[in-house]
């Protein structure tokens, strides 16, 4: 079951989305190279927030600046297309809504939040250990950029590859798919990133519900109707 494309078409080219896809995808690359040092001194540690940091976590960047360098950082290749064909088929509707401006604050707003849900969360619940395991990834912002979707285009459809058949498919649906889909390249952990680099599940319950609370305060235009 492969997603294809929405139902919705937008007014013009979604250069945010595009220039967004493009940067994770060259901060993939570059990472490619030295995954291993990249992700211990560039991805996001909650320890960095309330100490103390064990391990490997000792060397890395301040929390003010992998705040946003983790963001563009993914811990697999499934990470990286899953999270990026959601945010292509997704993003460039809210885009559209939004204004580009607009539309660029508010997905890294969404990550921030994501990032500080989780953080909050691994501090209080889930011990030293946890909390200097690295936390990579655009989940959380991508779950910002669901929230707003869902409700500018309640009614919308994923087009679906099922089998050799396109198939329109509920958004809906694919909201479920997607944080069944993260939930599994995190090891379904609730209160940690998972060891080598991940996002955990309260990330993305952050993200989402920024998107819920913030989406009609920032929408400039409707979006247009499925067709």
């Amino acid at each position: 079951m492969l997603p294809l494309h929405d139902n919705v078409p937008t007014r013009r080219f979604p250069l945010v989305t595009v220039g967004l896809i493009a940067a994770n995808t060259a901060v993939w690359f570059w990472e490619l190279h030295a995954r291993g040092a990249r992700i211990d001194r560039y991805a996001f540690y909650p320890c960095s927030v309330s100490g103390p940091c064990t391990g490997f976590a000792r060397d890395h960047l301040g929390w003010w600046e992998t705040w946003l360098s983790s963001m563009f950082m993914h811990a697999s290749w499934a990470h990286i297309v899953g999270n990026m064909l959601f945010l292509w088929i997704f993003g460039n509707n809210v885009e559209d809504s939004f204004g580009r401006l607009r539309f660029l604050l508010f997905y890294l707003a969404a990550g921030i939040v994501a990032t500080a849900g989780q953080t909050f969360v691994t501090l209080h619940y889930a011990g030293t250990a946890a909390a200097s395991v690295p936390s990579v990834g655009a989940s959380g912002a991508i779950a910002g950029v669901l929230g707003a979707y869902i409700v500018l285009l309640p009614t919308a459809s994923v087009i679906t590859l099922i089998g050799i058949f396109p198939v329109p498919v509920p958004a809906v649906f694919f909201l479920g798919f997607w944080f069944l889909y993260e939930l599994w390249q995190g090891e379904f952990s609730l209160t940690h990133p998972v060891a080598g680099g991940g996002v955990a599940f309260f990330a993305h319950i952050a993200g989402f519900v920024f998107g819920l609370l913030t989406v009609r305060s920032l929408t400039v235009r409707p979006p247009l109707r499925p067709a």
